[in-house]
């Protein structure tokens, strides 16, 4: 299984802007979450081993703080075409499957993954009710391998911080999972 830490965005940093699709073909946008008091951006798939292992933890995560003001939107940026387990028609069938009662976006030109420089799946960004990056990096320190449950301890500390309107936790360690599949020669440069 590869592992691909987050490349962590700089704190403070403005929440890039996008203008994605749901699999019904509903659009959304940044500004459609200008009232939440805090916004969790997540890049996730459907494919990948460390969002399936996480996936009812940030589907029990939107349902504890959605009515606490925060908004949640997961973007799936991975190339459908080479992993159709991605497409759309799959996405709907998670939303499903999982429960999410949050967006999920795709990202078909992989333009808002670079935006946000994400390089994982799963890759959590959560930016105050300014929309200045607040934290990113891991859910909690559980991985498929480690026998760690999965609370969502740090980004639930996070939450809870902003929410608060308190300083984050300065910790924060970088997510890790699979990398996002770039299209063929869509590769970011902050790969170097």
């Amino acid at each position: 299984m590869a592992r691909t830490p987050s490349t962590m965005l700089p704190l403070g940093t403005p929440a890039p802007d996008f203008s994605l699709l749901d699999p019904q073909g509903k659009p959304y946008a940044l500004a459609d979450f200008a009232d939440a008091q805090a916004l969790v951006v997540m890049f996730i798939c459907n494919h990948c081993p460390f969002v399936k292992h996480v996936a009812a933890g940030i589907a029990q995560l939107a349902n504890d703080y959605q009515p606490r003001g925060a908004a949640f939107v997961a973007i799936q940026s991975n190339d459908a075409e080479k992993y159709p387990d991605d497409a759309p028609a799959k996405m709907a069938e998670e939303i499903e499957r999982r429960g999410y009662t949050f967006p999920y976006l795709s990202d078909p030109t992989q333009e808002v993954a670079k935006a946000y420089r994400a390089a994982c799946t799963p890759d959590f960004f959560l930016f105050g009710g300014n929309r200045q990056l607040a934290y990113r990096g891991q859910l909690d320190a559980s991985r498929p391998d480690n026998g760690k449950p999965v609370t969502g301890a740090d980004l639930r500390a996070a939450l809870d911080a902003v929410l608060a309107g308190q300083p984050v936790p300065a910790e924060q360690l970088p997510s890790l999972g699979c990398n996002i599949k770039w299209r063929t020669g869509n590769v970011p440069d902050y790969f170097g």
